[in-house]
């Protein structure tokens, strides 16, 4: 089982931030490549979940990583506090409409698991109901699986001091004010059930479709790291021009 207080939020030492920028150039010439392969062939598709605390980066990763890709081929969903109309009906109503079509990259910032975390956390929705919530969206995933969806899962792990001084940054710097909510202040409290309930979430979800921790204390890293496992999988999937 994953212990996150036991892994590391800074970078890797095999790899310095130089190095690491020259090589995040390349891999964006890769990623711009491999998208336009992917969206000609349309045999497959790409789901990339990013899940973190607050001021993980999850907003920075999708604008320095996917700056170089076709807009035409990626979408990107947002995944905030349930409307009034998707909190009357199942968890998923809201989700499955964003999963990515044959030939398209999705980006989930936040995801169908903010539906295990929050109401855990606050205690809003009965625990009976929260524990068959695994068990669907295992069964959500397989289904776009099964549909030829390649699902990579990011978990964006950062310090506690770390998050605290990006918050405190959002009050600062006029650029950043509109992100701050009075809110995250107050999550600082559950840091420590957030981080079990992460655990457990990746425990009861991560088999089939493993989660991916990122050292993301050092924005350099973070998406070095990231970009570097996409290409990684695109490769993988051995994709070619329809003739």
């Amino acid at each position: 089982m994953i212990n996150l207080s036991k892994l590391p939020t800074g970078p890797d030492k095999s790899i310095d931030k130089k190095k690491a920028e020259k090589e995040i150039l390349a891999y964006k010439e890769e990623l711009f490549s491999l998208q336009n392969i992917l969206f000609a062939e349309k045999k497959h598709s790409l789901l990339i979940i990013l899940q973190g605390m607050d001021a993980a980066g999850k907003d920075g990763t999708i604008r320095h990583v996917f700056s170089s890709m076709n807009p035409m081929g990626v979408n990107v969903k947002a995944f905030k506090a349930p409307t009034t109309e998707e909190s009357e009906h199942d968890f998923l109503w809201r989700v499955h409409p964003h999963a990515p079509a044959s030939g398209m990259i999705e980006l989930f910032n936040r995801s169908h698991y903010e539906d295990i975390l929050v109401p855990t956390v606050h205690k809003t929705v009965d625990e009976k109901v929260l524990e068959r919530r695994y068990d669907i969206i295992n069964s959500f995933e397989q289904n776009l699986s099964d549909s030829g969806t390649i699902i990579l899962k990011f978990f964006l792990h950062i310090s506690k001091e770390e998050q605290k001084e990006r918050i405190e940054k959002r009050l600062t710097k006029p650029h950043k004010k509109w992100k701050y909510d009075p809110a995250d202040s107050a999550e600082e409290n559950n840091w420590n059930k957030y981080m079990k309930l992460y655990e457990k979430i990746f425990e009861r979800c991560g088999p089939a479709f493993p989660w991916t921790v990122i050292p993301s204390d050092h924005k350099w890293y973070r998406n070095y790291a990231i970009a570097k496992e996409i290409v990684r999988t695109l490769k993988s999937l051995k994709m070619k021009y329809p003739s």
